[in-house]
């Protein structure tokens, strides 16, 4: 027996929709996201990475970018936003970035990575390294203890350009 059924608000309706499309949308994932501001949409997203070929084409941060071009700001102060999926950590970081104030998702990590894996076996490009948790735990340690080579190099010359530029903007 199926559960209770839940009504959904329309900004979650709005995203889910949106994802619906990646069905007959080439190069697009059902991914989606809409950020929310007093009571209206100002921003919307779907994943289109593989059209792009660009990995940060998430939902999330597609319509992170379009809410902050709509209203010429990169603060979002006050805003939800409302996702399909748990986002990942770049999508978490760019909402932090934005001062995102609340987040809203449908299907967490684990129905997340059920999905891409069995998306792989078809398509080779989505093959994923880590999971959602997994993608946590790396970004979460020093540069130097996570399982990408690292180098550090510049560091003098990257401070002076920085002193630079902030004393040119006094």
């Amino acid at each position: 027996m199926m559960g209770k059924s839940v009504l959904l608000d329309k900004f979650m309706q709005r995203a889910l929709d949106i994802a619906a499309t990646a069905q007959n949308q080439s190069g697009t994932l059902p991914y989606a996201a809409v950020v929310v501001l007093d009571g209206k949409i100002i921003g919307e997203g779907i994943n289109q990475a593989p059209r792009l070929f660009d990995p940060t084409s998430h939902g999330e941060v597609e319509a992170i970018k379009d809410a902050c071009k709509r209203l010429e700001t990169t603060d979002l102060s006050g805003a939800a936003i409302y996702t399909t999926a748990e986002p990942c950590s770049m999508c978490v970081a760019t909402m932090i970035l934005t001062n995102i104030s609340k987040l809203v998702y449908a299907a967490d990590w684990k129905d997340s990575t059920s999905f891409m894996s069995e998306m792989a076996a078809d398509q080779p490009s989505l093959k994923r390294r880590y999971n959602l948790v997994q993608l946590r735990e790396q970004v979460a340690k020093p540069p130097e203890e996570r399982d990408m080579l690292t180098e550090r190099m510049g560091q003098r010359e990257a401070v002076l350009i920085f002193k630079s530029f902030a004393n040119s903007r006094k």
